[in-house]
């Protein structure tokens, strides 16, 4: 969903070189065939439920004669709580393995009524995009789509930073550019169901929407190891609170050095 990413802030000049020098970026955190599953729990009160899953799959395929990471990622509710608020999202991004640039994004969204269809080709040497009804826009250099943004923020070295930096990322969608970032916080120990990790920590500023709340109220963490894989999200929504937690993984590229307690 849009509201996890959408983070807008001014750039300063040290986040403007960082921006330059991870332009075009080769992966190094991930790689096809690779299985994420998280579990999204809704706070009621002073428990948290199980309300839905999210999954993210990866593989590798042709797009207009370049190799590609055909990301897809699916967001929907459990049945026992579509009648509080339905969401059933698609996200596909065709992103360059050269480059982490993406190619091609699709967008098909339902969230509470409110339903979405977009298709989006990207011409990097052109720095434009176009949308499902043929509508152009100029983009800046190495500009990224919802799903492409993630994995491409998986391959940011943290080492350079230190706590408070703001990390910065561009991003279409809806027919906009947004001058994106997120707050690096620093390390910390999550405990998961698979045991104990070492995390990084950040904020993203999100912009307010259907169902997060404006502001640096997300907090996320992922693995402090080679693969950079989401652990944990806590962030309030509209209504009450929500966690999202990683329950399933398969083909990482690395092994997860980052647990230091196995369960």
């Amino acid at each position: 969903m849009k509201h996890l990413l959408l983070i807008i802030c001014g750039l300063t000049i040290s986040s403007i070189c960082f921006a330059q020098e991870f332009c075009g970026a080769g992966n190094t955190s991930f790689k096809a065939g690779e299985n994420l599953t998280f579990k999204v729990y809704y706070n009621l009160g002073k428990m948290f439920v199980g309300a839905g899953e999210a999954t993210f799959t990866s593989k590798l395929e042709k797009y207009g004669g370049h190799d590609v990471y055909h990301v897809t990622g699916e967001g929907k509710t459990f049945r026992t709580y579509d009648w509080i608020f339905k969401v059933r999202d698609k996200y596909e991004s065709y992103i360059d393995t050269a480059t982490m640039k993406p190619l091609r994004f699709i967008r098909n969204v339902n969230e509470g009524g409110y339903k979405i269809s977009q298709n989006v080709v990207f011409n990097h040497d052109a720095h434009t995009a176009t949308n499902e009804k043929g509508a152009v826009f100029k983009t800046p250099p190495c500009v990224q789509d919802v799903i492409s943004a993630i994995y491409y923020a998986r391959n940011i070295d943290f080492s350079k930073y230190k706590p408070n930096d703001k990390i910065p990322l561009t991003m279409f969608l809806d027919d906009e550019v947004y001058n994106i970032y997120i707050r690096y916080i620093g390390k910390e120990e999550v405990n998961t169901k698979f045991g104990k990790f070492r995390a990084i920590k950040f904020k993203p500023l999100l912009i307010k929407g259907t169902i997060f709340e404006g502001g640096e109220k997300m907090t996320v963490w992922v693995s402090d190891d080679a693969n950079k894989v989401p652990l944990r999200v806590d962030s309030p929504i509209s209504v009450g609170s929500i966690k999202v937690d990683m329950v399933g993984y398969s083909n990482l590229r690395w092994g997860f050095t980052s647990l230091i307690n196995k369960r």
